[in-house]
């Protein structure tokens, strides 16, 4: 290999490397990737940075816009809500959940339509006594296949059609993909219906784990006029770090301060509203200062002014390998975290000095105002609230579903490109008033636009090194001998096996170049071959780390990493031979 081709190989493998073990955001990692390729002269800048002026980012940042929008309005939920129905316990729920799923997912980005689905599903599973763990999986499932039947299915599919045409392809039609992606989107949901509730296992989500635990108790005592709490802080009076125990509120009789923080100071009088479990509720009955506000001591805790909510920590959060006392939780949040779900399980211990992960779902206590503080931030990917009722559709709602429709119709025409509608839509929901300049900039992920843009940089430097085409050869020569089909399966099996370990974007254009420089020394045609690495790309079943909803729905679900592959297994399989199989048939050179 040239020198050039080398050093991209090198800085390739770093990235790779560092994305595996997820200590640094993707989107660090990818950029850098860029800029090393450039510093070390492997491509000028015009090519390092070739993605932050594509058109695939740009529309990939204008559909999150447009998909806010339609969150906000509450559009989809005359569509969704009811879908699970009250009759059956599993597989006609699905039935009738997981169509509508798919569906939605083909046109819109498939994260809030999975973030509004798991209250419904979860309060659904508990009001009929059935494991919510045979329900969540399906769905993200259902959303990720969905998404491979438009080309605005997925961002992936998107990049991949930006990225053709650097490579002197034409972009993808708008219903193209749908060709390979619709027979695997049909075939893997009825299997997802048919095979879920026999291989997924029962799980407790974090709901039914916190409460068969207790620790949804809660016990009102008053504040003794004089005593040893009267006139001193929250944390002078040791009420503050309680094993067991949280301080979620302090009724004052004006007022009520929730959640409570350290330097509050207690007044004789003041109803303080603690949660736990049974037996230390019971402790503080022996507490100097505090008396109890009524007979019987424990009770649901039922104050307008506090609201339980479940948080799913995702890898961009800056919590992530901090402490929640180090991050000063309460303080930064305005919350407090009354347990935390990891891998199927409760955390034990004191919950202040666990170290949080990618993945964790934290039960929160707070008021009613944290879910839209903070379900647009990267502290958190899924913001929740228990018993909450689902968003209804407001009168604007037409405005979202009609810009939608208009997208989806010029681009399908081939009247209006799919950047130029999306572009419009988006501002004309901020013109309208739908969205605000803050919610539509909150609305797009950051993280992702920049991986794809940099991701770029890595893809050129892989074409212009000779390193894309010395692969190409080396995946003909080690699979050539099975033919085409041989060579498309090398590409799906390295696709699939990439998009498990990094991000699916990054995945899809690290390989792209690969795939058309093996189309041309087979006989496959390069669109199919291209094609054929966007859906591969796409279907990741096998871990909760591949996809953002597979993420969102691992604590809620009470999953543990090894539950995916139960059901993944199949899936992945299923895409990669109906791929291999229909690849060369629905694209000949």
């Amino acid at each position: 290999m040239p020198v050039d081709a080398w050093i991209t190989l090198a800085v390739v493998a770093a990235v790779l490397s560092t994305l595996v073990r997820g200590r640094v955001s993707p989107a660090v990692v990818v950029f850098a990737g860029a800029v090393a390729v450039l510093v070390l002269g492997v491509v000028e800048a015009e090519e390092a940075f070739s993605g932050f002026s594509n058109s695939a980012p740009i529309t990939v940042a204008a559909l999150y816009v447009l998909a806010a929008g339609i969150d906000k309005t509450g559009a989809l939920t005359p569509v969704m809500q009811g879908t699970l129905g009250e009759r059956g316990s599993y597989r006609l729920p699905l039935l009738r959940t997981l169509w509508p799923t798919a569906g939605a997912s083909a046109f819109l980005n498939n994260t809030p339509i999975v973030a509004m689905l798991i209250p419904q599903v979860t309060t659904w599973a508990q009001r009929r006594g059935v494991s919510v763990s045979k329900l969540l999986m399906p769905v993200s499932f259902a959303a990720i296949l969905g998404g491979l039947v438009t080309v605005i299915g997925t961002s992936t599919n998107l990049v991949v059609s930006g990225q053709m045409e650097s490579l002197g392809l034409r972009e993808i039609g708008f219903f193209e993909i749908g060709r390979l992606g619709l027979p695997i989107a049909v075939i893997g949901v009825a299997a997802v219906i048919l095979l879920a509730p026999k291989v997924l296992p029962d799980r407790r989500s974090v709901r039914a784990e916190m409460e068969e635990e207790g620790r949804r108790f809660t016990v009102e005592m008053l504040v003794e006029p004089g005593g040893a709490v009267d006139g001193r802080t929250v944390a002078e009076a040791n009420l503050r770090h309680l094993s067991g125990l949280f301080l979620v509120s302090v009724d004052r009789g004006d007022t009520t301060i929730a959640p409570v923080r350290p330097e509050t100071v207690l007044r004789g009088g003041n109803r303080l509203h603690f949660v736990g479990s049974l037996d230390r509720v019971v402790d503080l009955q022996e507490m100097r200062g505090l008396k109890s506000a009524e007979l019987d001591h424990v009770l649901d805790l039922d104050d307008p002014s506090v609201r339980y909510f479940e948080a799913v920590v995702g890898s961009r959060s800056p919590l992530v390998g901090r402490t929640l006392r180090d991050a000063g939780f309460r303080s930064a949040y305005q919350a407090a975290v009354l347990g935390i779900h990891r891998s199927g399980h409760l955390v034990e211990g004191r919950l202040g000095t666990v170290p949080i992960r990618v993945g964790d779902t934290l039960m929160l206590v707070s008021d009613p105002g944290f879910k839209d503080r903070w379900r647009d931030r990267a502290d958190f990917l899924l913001v929740g609230e228990v018993a909450g009722t689902p968003p209804v559709a407001t009168s604007r709602a037409w405005i979202p579903v009609g810009l939608l429709l208009a997208v989806v119709g010029l681009a399908a025409t081939g009247t209006f490109p799919i950047l130029e509608g999306s572009l419009v839509a988006a501002i004309a929901l901020v013109a309208t008033g739908v969205l605000s300049p803050l919610e539509a900039r909150r609305a797009i992920d950051i993280e992702v636009i920049v991986v794809i843009a940099s991701a770029f940089g890595l893809a050129a430097a892989m074409q212009a090194s000779g390193l894309a085409e010395t692969v190409a050869t080396g995946l003909v020569d080690v699979f050539g001998g099975m033919g085409d089909r041989g060579v498309l399966l090398g590409l799906v099996l390295a696709t699939i096996i990439l998009t498990e370990l990094v991000t699916n974007n990054a995945a899809a254009l690290l390989m792209l170049p690969i795939a058309v420089q093996a189309s041309m020394a087979t006989g496959l045609d390069p669109r199919g071959a291209a094609i054929a690495v966007a859906v591969s790309a796409s279907a990741s079943f096998l871990s909760p780390l591949g996809y953002q909803t597979n993420m969102m729905v691992y604590g809620p679900g009470g999953y543990r990493f090894s539950d995916y592959a139960r059901l993944g297994w199949v899936l992945t399989l299923l895409v990669g031979g109906l791929t291999v199989g229909l690849t060369p048939l629905l694209w000949t050179s």
